[in-house]
């Protein structure tokens, strides 16, 4: 597709500010929109314009140049930071796709201006199953064409229902410009960023799709049987102090993501100058089958970082076994680290043409827009 497009794109960016790899999740699609020409405008709903959230949104956009087409609306109101809400409607009235990063955005005169409006769900099997079993409103009804990044929905391996509608699988995109192969290690270590329990854990045919902490525990063993080190920069509340005592008798290493990765730029130093990533997957994801795999895996990939990621099963639709590994037990897992450490350097290499042939937005997003009909 050559054609330029004029896209609305909503998603969370600044509401839960300090959250650098949150907002890079955003700015692949926005300023890889960008380098392929398309016109993009942003427009992030949020509860209150809170004084941090307006300081983060502000450093965001002046940082990557988005001054002019990026906004902040305060849910029920026409309260904007950023591009006033005239100009909103009046852009998104000549829009020729919307991507509403999980229905976020439902304001109706925006959503009435573009000719086509895409669901993008990057929560693959709980925004089905929020809708089907909790008979939660996730705004599928907002819209005419379904994307997610979980790659095996709709595919017998994945028992998770489609709320009857037809999902268009994509990778995730990375902006190769932003994020170059890395070259010294500065942190020896296996790594990874997130938070320690998400949001809406669900029961489904008596499994539960759970968060973090259910994957981890069942890996508590791991640090304590390599010699790897293993640095998680996890968001812990304090008062989860059997968990945090389990993590520090068996031996991990737990950082403050608020410390490393608040930031673009520090989610960004972190994970490049980390020696890869040991990629924790919510335990719905693993349970569902959905083939879900992280947007921050694919920023470690294309650092030249190897992954070593828990398995969802991306591995029938993703190249396996080179710069990316994959694991469901503590042993899988120590197979991997050995396997990382006999041939590092062929890893590295591995890691990065593996985001430059499957994960570079160059290639992921006009592949996406063409089967939305964007074109």
């Amino acid at each position: 597709m050559t054609d330029s497009l004029r896209v609305l794109f909503s998603g969370m960016m600044a509401g839960d500010p300090r959250q650098g790899g949150a907002t890079w999740a955003v700015l692949q699609y926005l300023l890889g929109l960008r380098e392929l020409g398309h016109e993009v405008l942003f427009v992030e709903p949020v509860d209150a314009a809170e004084p941090d959230v307006v300081a983060y949104f502000h450093a965001v956009v002046r940082t990557f140049g988005l001054e002019g087409d990026a906004g902040l609306l305060v849910r029920g109101s026409r309260e904007t930071v950023g591009v006033p809400y005239q100009q909103l409607a009046e852009r998104s009235a000549t829009a020729d796709i919307l991507l509403n990063v999980s229905g976020m955005l439902a304001d109706e005169k925006l959503l009435a201006g573009p000719s086509m409006r895409a669901y993008l769900d990057l929560d693959p099997a709980f925004n089905q199953l929020w809708h089907e079993v909790d008979g939660i409103d996730v705004g599928f009804g907002r819209h005419e064409r379904f994307a997610t990044v979980g790659l095996a929905l709709g595919d017998p391996a994945c028992p998770v229902p489609t709320a009857g509608r037809e999902w268009i699988t994509t990778p995730q995109p990375v902006v190769l410009s932003h994020w170059p192969r890395a070259s010294r290690i500065e942190r020896d270590a296996l790594t990874t960023v997130g938070n320690w329990r998400g949001y809406g854990s669900v029961e489904w045919e008596g499994r539960r799709m759970g968060q973090k902490a259910h994957s981890l525990r069942r890996l508590l063993d791991l640090q304590s049987r390599t010699h790897e080190r293993l640095e998680l920069a996890l968001a812990i509340h304090p008062d989860e102090e059997p968990d945090l005592t389990a993590l520090h008798e068996h031996g991990w290493t737990v950082l403050d993501p608020g410390d490393v990765a608040a930031t673009p730029r520090g989610y960004r130093d972190f994970v490049s100058g980390s020696k890869g990533e040991f990629g924790l997957a919510k335990e719905g994801y693993v349970e569902s089958r959905c083939g879900w795999f992280s947007d921050r895996s694919v920023c470690y990939l294309a650092s030249g970082r190897p992954v070593l990621a828990q398995d969802t099963g991306f591995g029938a639709f993703l190249p396996v076994g080179d710069g990316l590994l994959r694991f469901s037990t503590t042993d899988d897992a120590l197979e991997a680290i050995d396997g990382l450490q006999a041939r590092y350097a062929a890893h590295s290499d591995a890691a990065r043409m593996l985001a430059e042939d499957t994960f570079s937005s160059r290639k992921v997003l006009p592949r996406l827009l063409d089967r939305l009909g964007g074109a």
